[in-house]
Protein backbone atom coordinates (compact mmCIF):
# COMPACT_ATOMS: atom_id res chain seq x y z
CA UNK A 1 0.00 0.00 0.00
CA UNK A 2 0.80 3.72 -0.75
CA UNK A 3 2.38 5.20 2.62
CA UNK A 4 1.68 8.42 1.19
CA UNK A 5 -1.71 11.21 1.16
CA UNK A 6 -2.35 10.77 -2.58
CA UNK A 7 -5.05 13.59 -1.97
CA UNK A 8 -2.18 16.15 -0.13
CA UNK A 9 0.09 15.43 -3.29
CA UNK A 10 -2.67 15.74 -5.96
CA UNK A 11 -3.28 19.63 -4.44
CA UNK A 12 0.82 20.02 -3.89
CA UNK A 13 1.46 18.72 -8.01
CA UNK A 14 -2.24 20.95 -8.70
CA UNK A 15 -0.99 24.22 -7.12
CA UNK A 16 2.34 23.85 -8.26
CA UNK A 17 0.88 23.92 -12.23
CA UNK A 18 -0.56 27.02 -11.38
CA UNK A 19 2.72 28.34 -10.87
CA UNK A 20 4.05 26.98 -14.31
CA UNK A 21 6.35 24.33 -12.11
CA UNK A 22 5.41 20.86 -13.23
CA UNK A 23 7.95 18.71 -10.71
CA UNK A 24 7.12 20.34 -7.31
CA UNK A 25 9.94 20.27 -5.60
CA UNK A 26 8.64 18.96 -2.31
CA UNK A 27 8.42 15.51 -3.87
CA UNK A 28 11.57 14.67 -4.90
CA UNK A 29 13.02 11.69 -4.08
CA UNK A 30 9.63 10.90 -1.93
CA UNK A 31 7.81 8.96 -4.81
CA UNK A 32 7.60 5.33 -5.05
CA UNK A 33 6.36 4.43 -9.04
CA UNK A 34 2.75 3.05 -7.76
CA UNK A 35 2.38 6.23 -5.73
CA UNK A 36 3.18 8.42 -9.05
CA UNK A 37 0.64 6.78 -11.21
CA UNK A 38 -1.76 7.12 -8.57
CA UNK A 39 -1.16 10.94 -8.46
CA UNK A 40 -1.02 11.00 -12.42
CA UNK A 41 -4.71 9.54 -12.35
CA UNK A 42 -6.22 11.49 -9.65
CA UNK A 43 -4.80 14.24 -11.33
CA UNK A 44 -6.36 13.38 -14.84
CA UNK A 45 -9.59 12.80 -13.22
CA UNK A 46 -10.01 16.26 -11.22
CA UNK A 47 -9.59 18.14 -15.09
CA UNK A 48 -11.26 15.96 -17.05
CA UNK A 49 -14.61 18.37 -16.61
CA UNK A 50 -12.44 21.10 -18.51
CA UNK A 51 -12.54 21.57 -22.03
CA UNK A 52 -10.39 19.56 -23.94
CA UNK A 53 -9.04 17.43 -20.94
CA UNK A 54 -11.05 14.17 -21.11
CA UNK A 55 -9.18 11.16 -21.29
CA UNK A 56 -9.23 9.43 -24.71
CA UNK A 57 -6.55 6.97 -23.87
CA UNK A 58 -2.82 5.80 -23.37
CA UNK A 59 0.56 5.98 -23.89
CA UNK A 60 3.41 2.87 -23.00
CA UNK A 61 6.65 4.33 -22.10
CA UNK A 62 10.23 2.69 -21.53
CA UNK A 63 9.45 -0.38 -23.87
CA UNK A 64 13.48 -0.83 -24.45
CA UNK A 65 14.92 -3.27 -21.99
CA UNK A 66 18.56 -1.00 -22.46
CA UNK A 67 16.13 2.31 -21.12
CA UNK A 68 13.91 0.26 -18.34
CA UNK A 69 17.68 -0.67 -17.09
CA UNK A 70 19.16 2.93 -17.43
CA UNK A 71 16.05 3.97 -15.34
CA UNK A 72 15.91 1.18 -12.94
CA UNK A 73 12.70 -0.82 -13.88
CA UNK A 74 11.55 -3.75 -14.66
CA UNK A 75 8.78 -2.65 -16.62
CA UNK A 76 6.76 -0.14 -18.72
CA UNK A 77 5.40 2.78 -17.61
CA UNK A 78 2.04 5.08 -18.69
CA UNK A 79 0.68 7.55 -19.03
CA UNK A 80 -2.76 9.26 -19.84
CA UNK A 81 -3.84 10.69 -23.40
CA UNK A 82 -6.25 13.76 -23.93
CA UNK A 83 -8.62 14.65 -26.49
CA UNK A 84 -6.70 18.20 -26.69
CA UNK A 85 -3.87 16.66 -27.59
CA UNK A 86 -4.87 14.54 -31.10
CA UNK A 87 -3.60 16.48 -33.65
CA UNK A 88 -4.11 15.38 -37.16
CA UNK A 89 -0.95 14.42 -39.69
CA UNK A 90 0.75 17.61 -40.84
CA UNK A 91 -0.58 19.89 -37.62
CA UNK A 92 2.25 22.58 -37.01
CA UNK A 93 3.34 23.48 -33.27
CA UNK A 94 4.62 26.92 -32.10
CA UNK A 95 7.91 26.69 -30.18
CA UNK A 96 6.85 29.33 -27.60
CA UNK A 97 4.28 27.10 -26.55
CA UNK A 98 6.17 24.02 -25.91
CA UNK A 99 8.61 23.04 -22.93
CA UNK A 100 11.97 21.26 -24.24
CA UNK A 101 9.84 19.42 -26.63
CA UNK A 102 11.11 16.01 -28.43
CA UNK A 103 9.18 13.59 -30.39
CA UNK A 104 8.83 9.72 -30.66
CA UNK A 105 7.64 7.46 -33.17
CA UNK A 106 5.03 5.37 -32.52
CA UNK A 107 1.65 3.44 -33.75
CA UNK A 108 -1.58 4.48 -32.35
CA UNK A 109 -3.80 1.48 -31.39
CA UNK A 110 -7.29 1.81 -31.53
CA UNK A 111 -9.22 -0.91 -29.04
CA UNK A 112 -12.62 -1.87 -30.91
CA UNK A 113 -13.63 -4.11 -27.95
CA UNK A 114 -12.91 -4.34 -24.03
CA UNK A 115 -9.53 -5.99 -22.86
CA UNK A 116 -9.58 -7.29 -20.31
CA UNK A 117 -6.40 -8.20 -17.78
CA UNK A 118 -4.13 -11.05 -18.89
CA UNK A 119 -4.66 -10.50 -22.32
CA UNK A 120 -2.45 -11.88 -24.46
CA UNK A 121 -1.23 -11.00 -27.94
CA UNK A 122 -3.82 -12.90 -29.80
CA UNK A 123 -5.94 -11.10 -27.24
CA UNK A 124 -5.22 -7.70 -28.28
CA UNK A 125 -5.18 -8.74 -31.99
CA UNK A 126 -8.14 -9.53 -32.11
CA UNK A 127 -9.92 -6.46 -30.10
CA UNK A 128 -8.06 -3.86 -32.29
CA UNK A 129 -10.15 -1.80 -34.94
CA UNK A 130 -7.59 0.35 -36.93
CA UNK A 131 -3.78 1.11 -36.53
CA UNK A 132 -2.32 4.47 -37.37
CA UNK A 133 1.42 5.72 -37.93
CA UNK A 134 2.03 8.50 -35.17
CA UNK A 135 4.35 10.77 -33.59
CA UNK A 136 4.33 11.34 -29.66
CA UNK A 137 4.77 14.61 -28.63
CA UNK A 138 7.32 14.84 -25.22
CA UNK A 139 8.26 17.81 -22.86
CA UNK A 140 10.75 17.83 -20.85
CA UNK A 141 9.25 19.59 -17.37
CA UNK A 142 12.20 18.71 -15.57
CA UNK A 143 14.57 16.31 -14.59
CA UNK A 144 13.26 13.09 -15.99
CA UNK A 145 16.31 10.99 -15.48
CA UNK A 146 16.78 11.74 -11.73
CA UNK A 147 12.73 12.42 -10.45
CA UNK A 148 11.43 9.26 -12.65
CA UNK A 149 8.38 9.04 -10.37
CA UNK A 150 7.99 12.98 -10.37
CA UNK A 151 7.83 12.67 -14.41
CA UNK A 152 5.11 10.23 -14.58
CA UNK A 153 3.18 12.00 -11.71
CA UNK A 154 3.24 14.61 -14.06
CA UNK A 155 1.81 12.78 -16.83
CA UNK A 156 4.78 11.52 -17.94
CA UNK A 157 5.93 13.79 -20.18
CA UNK A 158 3.07 13.67 -22.63
CA UNK A 159 2.03 16.50 -24.82
CA UNK A 160 0.39 15.86 -27.92
CA UNK A 161 0.20 12.44 -30.27
CA UNK A 162 0.24 13.21 -34.15
CA UNK A 163 -1.85 10.68 -36.19
CA UNK A 164 -1.72 9.82 -39.71
CA UNK A 165 -4.64 7.64 -41.50
CA UNK A 166 -5.85 4.47 -39.69
CA UNK A 167 -5.62 1.37 -41.45
CA UNK A 168 -6.98 -1.84 -40.31
CA UNK A 169 -4.93 -4.84 -39.26
CA UNK A 170 -5.42 -7.24 -42.26
CA UNK A 171 -3.46 -4.52 -44.54
CA UNK A 172 -0.51 -4.64 -42.43
CA UNK A 173 0.70 -7.70 -41.89
CA UNK A 174 3.34 -8.79 -39.00
CA UNK A 175 3.83 -5.67 -36.97
CA UNK A 176 7.22 -6.93 -35.75
CA UNK A 177 8.45 -6.12 -39.26
CA UNK A 178 7.56 -2.75 -39.98
CA UNK A 179 10.07 -0.52 -40.41
CA UNK A 180 9.62 3.40 -39.07
CA UNK A 181 12.18 5.30 -41.22
CA UNK A 182 12.57 8.79 -39.46
CA UNK A 183 13.34 12.28 -41.38
CA UNK A 184 14.19 15.61 -40.19
CA UNK A 185 14.19 18.26 -42.08
CA UNK A 186 14.85 15.81 -45.19
CA UNK A 187 17.64 13.77 -43.47
CA UNK A 188 16.59 10.16 -42.33
CA UNK A 189 18.20 10.03 -39.14
CA UNK A 190 16.78 6.56 -37.90
CA UNK A 191 14.96 3.56 -38.22
CA UNK A 192 13.16 1.35 -36.29
CA UNK A 193 11.15 -1.84 -36.55
CA UNK A 194 8.01 -3.03 -34.36
CA UNK A 195 10.11 -5.55 -32.43
CA UNK A 196 11.80 -3.08 -30.86
CA UNK A 197 8.56 -2.87 -28.80
CA UNK A 198 8.63 -5.39 -26.15
CA UNK A 199 9.39 -7.96 -28.76
CA UNK A 200 5.97 -7.06 -30.69
CA UNK A 201 3.67 -3.52 -30.43
CA UNK A 202 0.94 -6.10 -28.69
CA UNK A 203 2.73 -6.74 -26.11
CA UNK A 204 2.72 -3.21 -24.79
CA UNK A 205 -1.33 -3.02 -25.11
CA UNK A 206 -1.31 -6.45 -22.82
CA UNK A 207 0.75 -5.32 -20.25
CA UNK A 208 -0.85 -1.92 -20.24
CA UNK A 209 -4.59 -3.99 -20.05
CA UNK A 210 -2.67 -5.82 -16.31
CA UNK A 211 -1.28 -3.03 -15.29
CA UNK A 212 -4.07 -0.18 -15.19
CA UNK A 213 -6.02 -3.54 -13.18
CA UNK A 214 -3.88 -2.50 -10.42
CA UNK A 215 -5.34 1.04 -9.94
CA UNK A 216 -9.04 0.24 -10.67
CA UNK A 217 -8.88 1.27 -14.76
CA UNK A 218 -9.22 -1.02 -17.37
CA UNK A 219 -8.72 -0.57 -21.24
CA UNK A 220 -12.31 -0.30 -22.95
CA UNK A 221 -13.86 -0.10 -26.51
CA UNK A 222 -12.86 3.39 -28.09
CA UNK A 223 -9.26 3.57 -26.36
CA UNK A 224 -6.48 4.64 -28.31
CA UNK A 225 -2.91 3.40 -26.92
CA UNK A 226 0.70 4.61 -28.14
CA UNK A 227 2.79 2.01 -28.17
CA UNK A 228 5.86 2.70 -27.29
CA UNK A 229 8.63 4.11 -29.74
CA UNK A 230 10.17 1.98 -32.14
CA UNK A 231 13.43 4.23 -32.45
CA UNK A 232 14.80 6.09 -29.35
CA UNK A 233 13.33 9.74 -28.70
CA UNK A 234 14.66 13.01 -30.99
CA UNK A 235 14.77 16.48 -29.86
CA UNK A 236 12.56 19.59 -31.42
CA UNK A 237 13.79 22.58 -32.39
CA UNK A 238 11.79 26.03 -34.07
CA UNK A 239 12.31 25.02 -37.89
CA UNK A 240 12.18 21.27 -37.55
CA UNK A 241 10.10 19.28 -40.19
CA UNK A 242 9.44 15.67 -39.06
CA UNK A 243 8.49 12.88 -41.35
CA UNK A 244 8.16 9.55 -40.34
CA UNK A 245 6.94 6.78 -42.86
CA UNK A 246 5.85 3.61 -41.30
CA UNK A 247 6.28 1.14 -44.69
CA UNK A 248 3.03 -0.97 -45.47
CA UNK A 249 1.65 0.95 -42.27
CA UNK A 250 1.57 4.99 -43.74
CA UNK A 251 3.38 8.25 -42.83
CA UNK A 252 2.81 11.12 -40.31
CA UNK A 253 4.53 14.42 -40.68
CA UNK A 254 4.64 17.31 -38.22
CA UNK A 255 6.68 20.64 -37.63
CA UNK A 256 7.32 23.62 -35.31
CA UNK A 257 7.96 27.33 -36.03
Amino acid sequence: MSGIDVEAAVRDFEAARARGEHFPAAWFDRLALDDAFRIQLALIRRRAGQPGQRRVGWKVGLTAKAIQEQFGVHEPVFGCLLEEGRKPSGHGFRAAELIKPGFENEILIELGRDLAPGADVAAVAAAVATLAPALEIIETRGDFTRQLAVALADNAQQKAFVVGTPVRPADVGDLTAVTARVRINGAEVASGTGAAVLGHPYNSVAWLAGKLAEFGERLSAGDVIMSGSFTRQFPLAAGDQVETVFEGLGAVTTRVS
